[in-house]
């Protein structure tokens, strides 16, 4: 029986801070009542009557914080100071009780466990290094609105996460961002942060080998809060494509997953065919300054491509949006927007203003004739080895010219295997076993041979916990050299911490990527409109690359004065978009740097040797005659791969299937 009460008092007292309180208040009647009745009952001067004496009694209990206030008998004194006692005893407890819930409930708080009662808001589940710039181009997005609101998830303190995220961003522009800590992949976590009344879901993958299943549990966890159909749209990433096809199944008809490690291979494989090229994606896809928008143009109903493209003053059309989901851009001059058709530009907001037709003329006389360029082959360096390495030696072997070359150097156990290179590849691979940190196994190299270098450190683990301490240490090789001999090598780097990218020795013709900045930069993008994930998929995955910086004497003379609408008009010649443009004025400290966006067409400057103009180009980067489709609209589609086409939309007319 006593350990039943025990256990039953125990039970009790573990409920909450206001069980505790109710067992103390029960102690301290159990003991003042009785006390405070004996007092009364032992004073002569007590009342006759019952009533009057309970009075009493009352009185004395509600004053026990009087020590020795009762006279008389010492009996009666002692009783009264040890009632004081008894009082000042449960006064303390009281506090001590009352401390203690507040303590709990602000460590409830401090722990990140109450509801984010925000609508319209973004929200970001998970934890890694893609969270600063994912967190940052949100905060931008959620700038415009009344009460802007980014929630992160993540299995981490939410101090700590709100700590780092402050001095990462630093200033939010008013848009609050709310921390909290739980698992993404428990469906009563993701309770807290109100994701059915959210703008977007972001799924980050973590760094750890778990990583992808993380996403695909957090993915099934949304789906069974809020329906496989229902909800705002959700964007997610894996780091391995073996995942991609489940994470896609458990996203649903509303989500959108990207694979990391394949989009920054193709990002470092154009970075290294296109010096500057990093920089230029990056600024073209955050939300700073002018960036690809899809917006819908009805006034251009009917118009064809060539008059859209000078149709808008500080826009550049580079494509349409069809009705049916599909984005081809470069469409061919004579293509005309056909119903339901949304226009894709870039431009500084999504409702660019029309110019008129004295804002900028056109100079046909300073456009060279067109010349077919042929890309010859290349030679490319490529330093290190990584899970990463076998995707960009594929991108090579399928998109350089026949009779390419690719040298592999790498420590003894990595590189490519026998049997590992596909047998249609238009490079040949070699493969020189060194360690590329080294100084001397650089020296053994005719580096200033070579089109391209690509840097790539090793994968995160156990032994190699911070992988950017090799990057960095071939970069420092590289510069060294570079400093000997006066001569710039065209680098890129790829960069696994977003702190190690000012830590970068880099030359003037050398450029980093941040594995999974892009892919960051890409999820925010999508998560604002739908439609871009289309655009994105041929521009970065379809076509393998669809930007390029050209030399401006392609389209302009150099030397001659003339607006960026003929540089427009001429590169619609080459059956390219121009969007904006590089100038060689020296004061730019890297061919990163520098890129202009969407200028306005009346812009006029005169055009020099050295500068160069940001193009998105037609299919394999090959020019295309305006007469090879009447209508543009085929072209794109017969190059595409059946996987990636569109199964609800017929061909256009004049397509041609491969």
């Amino acid at each position: 029986m006593r350990q039943r009460a025990r256990y039953v008092f125990d039970r009790t007292l573990a409920r909450s801070t206001g069980a505790l309180l109710g067992w103390l208040a029960v102690c301290c009647l159990v003991v003042v009542v009785p006390v405070s009745t004996l007092l009364v009952w032992t004073d002569p001067a007590a009342p006759r009557s019952l009533s009057e004496r309970l009075l009493a009694v009352w009185r004395t209990s509600a004053e026990t914080l009087r020590l020795g206030g009762v006279t008389g008998a010492p009996l009666r004194m002692l009783l009264s100071v040890f009632l004081g006692l008894i009082a000042l005893l449960c006064v303390s407890t009281l506090v001590g009780v009352i401390t203690t819930g507040l303590g709990d409930r602000l460590e409830e708080l401090r722990r990140g466990r109450s509801t984010v009662l925000e609508r319209g808001h973004a929200v970001v589940l998970g934890w890694s290094d893609q969270v600063f710039t994912l967190v940052g181009e949100m905060v931008a997005a959620q700038a415009g609105r009344m009460r802007g609101a980014v929630a992160v998830l993540a299995e981490r303190d939410s101090t700590v996460m709100a700590s780092e995220l402050n001095t990462v961003l630093g200033s939010t522009r008013g848009v609050r961002v709310v921390c909290r800590t739980g698992a993404p992949t428990d469906p009563a976590a993701l309770t807290l942060l109100s994701p059915a009344a959210a703008h977007s879901l972001l799924v980050v993958p973590g760094d750890d080998d778990a990583a992808n299943a993380e996403v695909v549990r957090t993915l099934l966890a949304l789906r069974s809060l809020l329906g496989a159909e229902a909800g705002p749209p959700v964007v997610a990433a894996v780091r391995d494509e073996r995942f991609l096809a489940a994470a896609r199944l458990a996203a649903g008809p509303r989500g959108v997953v990207l694979d990391v490690e394949s989009t920054t291979a193709r990002l470092l494989v154009q970075a290294a065919r296109h010096p500057g090229l990093a920089g230029a994606l990056r600024d073209l896809l955050d939300l700073a300054g002018a960036e690809l928008h899809v917006i819908r143009a009805p006034d251009a109903l009917g118009l064809t491509f060539a008059e859209i493209s000078l149709r808008y003053d500080r826009a550049c059309a580079v494509g349409f949006l069809t009705a049916g989901g599909r984005a081809l851009l470069t469409p061919a001059r004579e293509a005309r927007m056909g119903p339901g058709d949304r226009l894709i530009v870039v431009a500084e907001d999504d409702r660019p203003a029309l110019r008129t037709p004295e804002d900028a003329a056109v100079d046909l006389t300073v456009m060279p004739d067109p010349v077919p360029r042929e890309r010859r082959p290349s030679k490319t360096l490529l330093l290190g080895w990584n899970r990463r390495a076998p995707l960009i030696v594929d991108l090579l072997g399928r998109t350089a010219r026949q009779g390419s070359q690719l040298h592999v150097v790498s420590g003894p156990d990595d590189g490519p295997g026998p049997g590992s290179l596909a047998e249609d590849m238009r490079i040949t691979v070699a493969h020189h076993k060194g360690e590329p940190t080294l100084p001397h196994t650089l020296r053994t190299l005719d580096l200033f041979g070579y089109d391209s270098v690509i840097a790539l450190g090793p994968d995160a683990g156990p032994e190699r916990p911070r992988p950017d301490d090799d990057t960095l240490l071939t970069l420092l090789a590289l510069s060294a050299l570079e400093e000997e001999t006066g001569r710039a090598l065209p680098v890129v780097a790829e960069l696994s911490d977003h702190r190690s990218l000012p830590l970068a020795p880099l030359g003037p013709m050398s450029a980093a990527v941040v594995r999974g900045e892009l892919t960051s930069l890409v999820m925010a993008r999508i998560s604002q409109s739908t439609g871009m994930a289309a655009v994105f998929e041929e521009l970065l995955t379809a076509r393998g690359g669809a930007l390029a910086l050209r030399p401006a004497r392609h389209y302009v003379l150099p030397g001659r004065a003339a607006s960026f609408a003929t540089v427009v008009v001429s590169a619609l010649r080459h059956g390219e978009c121009a969007i904006g443009y590089r100038a060689d004025d020296g004061g730019a400290a890297s061919l990163d740097t520098g890129v202009r966006l969407a200028p306005g067409r009346s812009e006029r400057r005169v055009w020099a040797a050295g500068d160069h103009v940001l193009v998105v180009a037609a299919p394999d980067e090959e020019p295309r005659s305006p007469e090879a489709s009447p209508d543009g609209r085929g072209t794109l589609l017969g190059r595409l791969p059946e996987s990636r086409r569109d199964p609800g939309s017929a061909p256009a007319p004049g397509s041609v299937d491969e």
